[in-house]
């Protein structure tokens, strides 16, 4: 059975385990005069089973899982005649890829070696019996585990203490394992980056005009050496960001002041859903509403005016854009400016000030920190749009300010860095790690700013 499958004979047993333990508890409760006289609720004790029944099994699927495929393999590869034995690393991995091909029926049996398919048999043999044993294994642990923390129900177990141990050291390895996973994103990004910093000079990447990744596959191909001259993305992407945030920023909060402030219950209740609404569609539509409605529009508007519109535009992508953004905006102010004090409010219209005063000079500041992190939001959501620029603004690194032009972003070119077959050791491709430590920094240069605006005016409030 695969692991997914396991997974989810696991959750039914759960809910099984689960009932009986709390069908358990209520028995040995009767038993004593009532819950009463339980140390703990039944639920605790009901909990308590599920937790016997689904750590230790999940413990062992995730053993299981990390260790059989090199079990495996090693197998496999240890039945092979001396003969056939490769002789490096490149063609371990080449004769283990073409056994995996021919145990998969990607590739004829009849037309391999006989040794390969051997190989393949036997890696298929393996594979069946290690899918039974983990079957076999894993219902026998569940089953074991729950029907060991039924039997433990008595009314002395300090059922609910042993919960939320088990809870608080859960709730802690997932803090660990978030921690852990970001470092280990920052730290790969940051390993290859220094690969293509060993390649391009920093100062190039940094201050250069030009950026044009190509380099040449052969020694003897010429103009193909590639420039790595990152501030045409930079300035893309800025542009686009800015022209969003025109957008998003003021109608966002404008429309989250009215919708807490000034409409009624019953418009709001409406509206709000009907805004959120925006944050739901796919951005390959929004895409395709910049490239076939705004940018047309756009340029007939530009040219019935006499001037210059590019068929892509910064324009046309960063409007578009900052409608997609409006909601992120607009739901986090809403739900902030909601959650100042009434108190605060009141006071204010007692001592005389209009309702737009109000809003300005008491309810606008105390809500400035929450503010400033869905405007942070709205500009991480920005500065990360793919789907978008690719199709409204195209994929040319021009050093320009006008957003009449084409233009592209750092996104857009780790994506086109990295499509297709690559080889991670030329500085084409690992530009893309290079480019998505500089959104890394500055993603955490937002971050820092916001942080210190959020305690500058929080003092103020507490």
């Amino acid at each position: 059975m695969q692991a997914g499958n396991l997974v989810l004979l696991l959750v039914a047993l759960a809910a099984l385990v689960y009932y009986a333990g709390w069908r358990r508890s209520h028995a040995v409760a009767a038993s004593v005069g009532g819950p009463r006289n339980l140390h703990s609720l039944p639920t605790y004790y009901a909990t308590l089973t599920l937790f016997w029944c689904v750590l230790p099994a999940l413990a062992l699927l995730g053993l299981w899982l990390a260790i059989d495929d090199s079990v495996i393999r090693s197998q496999v590869m240890a039945s092979l005649p001396a003969a056939a034995q490769p002789d490096s690393g490149v063609d371990h991995a080449l004769l283990l890829n073409q056994i995996r091909n021919v145990a998969a029926g990607a590739l004829d049996a009849d037309a391999a070696p006989p040794h390969v398919a051997a190989a393949a048999e036997l890696l298929n043999q393996l594979q069946e019996r290690n899918r039974w044993f983990l079957t076999a294994g894993f219902l026998a642990v569940a089953l074991a585990g729950g029907l060991w923390g039924w039997s433990r129900i008595q009314p002395r177990l300090r059922a609910r203490q042993r919960v939320e141990r088990i809870m608080r050291v859960l709730f802690m390895a997932s803090a660990t394992i978030a921690i852990l996973t970001t470092i280990g994103i920052v730290m790969s990004v940051l390993f290859e980056s220094i690969r293509f910093f060993q390649k391009v000079s920093p100062l190039e990447f940094l201050f250069g005009l030009e950026w044009s990744p190509q380099t040449a596959l052969r020694a003897d191909q010429v103009a193909a050496s590639g420039s790595f001259g990152a501030v045409p993305l930079f300035a893309g992407t800025l542009l686009i960001s800015f022209i969003a945030m025109c957008v998003a920023v003021p109608v966002g909060l404008l429309s989250a002041i009215y919708l807490a402030e000034y409409a009624h219950h019953r418009v709001r209740a409406w509206a709000k859903p009907a805004l959120e609404i925006l944050a739901g569609v796919p951005t390959v539509v929004y895409g395709f509403f910049a490239a076939l409605t705004v940018a047309p529009a756009i340029r007939g508007f530009g040219e019935s005016i006499g001037l210059s519109v590019a068929s892509e535009s910064a324009l046309a992508a960063g409007l578009v854009m900052g409608v997609m953004i409006i909601p992120f905006v607009s739901s986090l102010a809403d739900d902030v400016i909601t959650a100042v004090p009434q108190a605060m409010r009141d006071g204010s219209l007692a001592l005389g000030a209009t309702k737009s005063e109000t809003i300005k000079k008491v309810i606008f500041p105390a809500a400035l920190p929450g503010i400033m992190g869905g405007v942070l939001l709205a500009v991480s959501r920005a500065i990360g749009e793919t789907m978008i620029v690719v199709m409204a603004a195209g994929l040319a690194a021009n050093l320009t300010a006008n957003p009449l032009e084409a233009v592209t972003t750092i996104t857009v070119q780790i994506v086109t860095l990295l499509v297709g077959d690559q080889e991670f050791d030329s500085a084409k491709t690992l530009a893309a790690f290079a480019l998505g430590l500089m959104l890394f920094v500055v993603t955490l240069g937002l971050n820092i700013v916001a942080q210190h605006i959020v305690r500058k005016y929080r003092e103020q409030y507490e």
